[in-house]
């Protein structure tokens, strides 16, 4: 079995047949969709959740920060309740920052920031996995307390990028609104059947990759000029960090009561291959404009094909899947599948020429993410119709 690895963001099947098309388009050129499997967790495995509320309560809460202790985007921006004057002169010192960072810095930094906006879609899902939902709004079940203040830490980031991104005039905010009004409004397919199983091997990767994503987008900003948005983007890293360790010990734990129900969870998301939630992203024009965007994040380095390689193998050295001993024949039976996925993921060539030239050509496709968006958007029609010409 092959890990799709042509784009960083594992840009696969599954994502391009669950792509937001145009509504003219959806009824015509959407293949039929197949049976969805949902609620594959077996009903005695909703004991294991409960039996693990407590060791919940005091290995994955305390990983969460109060709230009087964490920061707020208001630390990071202009403050506006100061004197007028004073107030315009911090957003002139924000834009001048800003000015040496490449376009192509901030089309992947909108595409970040769209993808913390789309909360609300990985909000329902997770409280939708069976043994660990929210049955009443307000649970104080360890399962439930988490995914809410996960929540709420999370809303933070998408709220600060977004109005740093505001600020900087160098966006055009209506575009980026009208992608996340049609982002939320797809939802998400993650293959999570609702089964925590699947669920948490999933975020496990995801926040690593979103830590790896946003600490990049530091590194770049700090070299471009801008240290205010290298600590923003450097401490939203931090905070996905500190998720991923939460997402990756609940792998851990369950490993330790359930290492067969863990090894296929494993395998079967590889199987499914992990898709980047934000891979539903559309602008109302561009069909592949998630293609698009993971194409020029791998150009600018800010999340590659290695990196997803490296994270796949980050788990399964962290998790020691090597050493799982207790398996089923089921069990047994799914480790070569990461096994193959590693070994696919170290030895390709990584298409890495494609992706620049995809990249190089096809950038304008999301450049009406930009200010001054009317002119793109006619250079990207003109483009499509040249293409098509040719």
């Amino acid at each position: 079995m092959l890990i799709q690895t042509t784009l960083p963001f594992a840009c696969t099947p599954r994502s391009v047949r669950h792509r937001m098309l145009p509504p003219k388009c959806v009824l015509s050129m959407s293949p039929p969709s197949k049976v969805r499997r949902t609620h594959s967790l077996p009903p005695e495995k909703l004991e294991v959740f409960r039996s693990l509320e407590g060791w919940a309560s005091k290995c994955v809460l305390p990983l969460l920060k109060p709230v009087e202790k964490s920061w707020q985007p208001g630390n990071f921006v202009p403050d506006p309740s100061l004197p007028f004057e004073e107030f315009m002169d911090e957003v002139k010192a924000l834009r001048d920052r800003t000015k040496e960072l490449s376009d192509e810095y901030f089309l992947v930094l909108v595409g970040d920031m769209i993808t913390e906006e789309a909360l609300p879609t990985y909000q329902t899902i997770m409280n939708s996995l069976d043994g660990v939902k929210d049955e009443s709004g307000t649970s104080s079940s360890p399962w439930a307390v988490w995914n809410r203040a996960w929540s709420a830490e999370e809303n933070r980031h998408g709220d600060l990028l977004r109005t740093y991104l505001y600020l900087s005039g160098r966006v055009n905010m209506k575009m980026i609104e009208k992608t996340i009004h049609y982002l939320i409004a797809a939802g998400m397919d993650a293959g999570f059947e609702n089964n925590p199983y699947l669920g948490y091997v999933y975020t496990s990767f995801q926040e690593r990759a979103t830590f790896v994503s946003h600490g990049n987008t530091a590194k770049l900003a700090k070299d471009g000029g801008d240290p205010v948005l290298a600590r923003i983007c450097g401490t939203i890293a931090a905070d996905e960090k500190r998720h991923e360790r939460a997402y990756s010990r609940i792998v851990e734990k369950l490993l330790e009561v359930d290492p067969t129900g863990v090894m296929v969870a494993v395998g079967t998301m590889l199987e499914k291959r992990i898709t980047m939630p934000a891979h539903l992203m559309y602008d109302g024009e561009d069909p592949r404009l998630f293609e698009h965007y993971a194409a020029v994040a791998q150009r600018v380095g800010v999340y590659t094909v290695n990196d997803y390689a490296d994270i796949l193998e980050f788990l399964i050295e962290r998790w020691r899947l090597e050493k799982v001993e207790g398996l089923t024949g089921e069990g047994k039976r799914t480790t070569h599948i990461w096994g193959t996925c590693t070994h696919h993921s170290k030895s390709e060539p990584r298409s890495c020429h494609m992706v620049t030239l995809l990249s190089s050509q096809r950038m304008v496709v999301i450049l009406c993410w930009r200010a001054y968006a009317e002119p793109l958007l006619q250079m990207r029609k003109d483009t499509r119709e040249r293409t098509r010409g040719s």
